[in-house]
């Protein structure tokens, strides 16, 4: 249920991130202190997101192209290429803590900025922004570390953080960045652990955030399924109509 003390507003334009030359706008939830436990899936059951200590939603003037999107996680069977990304990593070492700062995890992030959204504002992050978008949160939220483990039983190299928050009907996954390199299958891999995690505790979904048609770098989200977006405040199939961006 969401406290009918919650106040919404809206942001200023500002540059679209996902599609060139398009002025995006967002409706921002408060107070973040209200929103918890059931008010925060209620939220993102009607297409919000969390940044840091942010809750908000596309509220773009002429445009409708950010699609939330949400994997069946009990009906999802992996596709061949699947399987071999599962393959590759399924060796990596596993840990699930609380969000907290490392040095070692900044290094990593400021690797993977630098490689994959080179000039896309956040390959310029300092540690406090680092720490504003991922550390800080106010609802139910795990850090997952990813190493390659060493024959020695050292720490292994680390290769992967995801950051997920947890809601009543299912998993959120909020950021995940990783080791750059053209062989691996890191990205696809990191989806079908949440996917694993999601079952293991016996909830439906795994919400993937927002999901553009016309944007290359989100196809990889098409590619598990079952799933569904949330078109005119309803969740339906993949397959359904869609909104655009005029």
């Amino acid at each position: 249920m969401i406290p009918e003390t919650l106040q919404y507003y809206a942001t200023a334009p500002y540059d679209c991130s996902y599609l060139f030359g398009h002025v995006a706008r967002s409706q921002v939830a408060a107070p973040v202190g209200a929103i918890r436990g059931a008010a925060y899936t209620a939220l993102i059951k009607e297409g919000f997101r969390r940044s840091g200590s942010f809750i908000y939603r596309p509220q773009c003037d002429r445009c409708q192209a950010c699609q939330s999107i949400r994997l069946l996680v009990q009906s999802f069977v992996p596709n061949r290429s699947q399987k071999r990304a599962w393959r590759q990593h399924q060796g990596l070492a596993v840990k699930v803590s609380k969000p907290f700062f490392s040095a070692e995890h900044y290094a990593l992030y400021s690797r993977y900025q630098a490689a994959k959204h080179a000039g896309g504002g956040m390959d310029h992050d300092d540690a406090t922004q680092y720490v504003e978008f991922l550390v800080k949160s106010n609802v139910d939220t795990m850090m997952v570390e990813f190493r390659q483990p060493k024959a020695s039983g050292e720490p292994g190299t680390l290769k992967m953080v995801s950051i997920i928050d947890q809601l009543e009907d299912g998993l959120s996954a909020v950021y995940t960045f990783y080791e750059p390199g053209p062989e691996n299958n890191l990205g696809t891999y990191n989806v079908l652990w949440q996917i694993n995690h999601a079952r293991s505790l016996e909830l439906g979904h795994l919400y993937l955030g927002y999901w553009i048609e016309q944007a290359p770098k989100m196809a990889y989200k098409a590619r598990f399924k079952p799933a569904e977006v949330l078109h005119q405040g309803r969740w339906q199939p993949m397959s359904a109509p869609r909104s655009i961006c005029y």
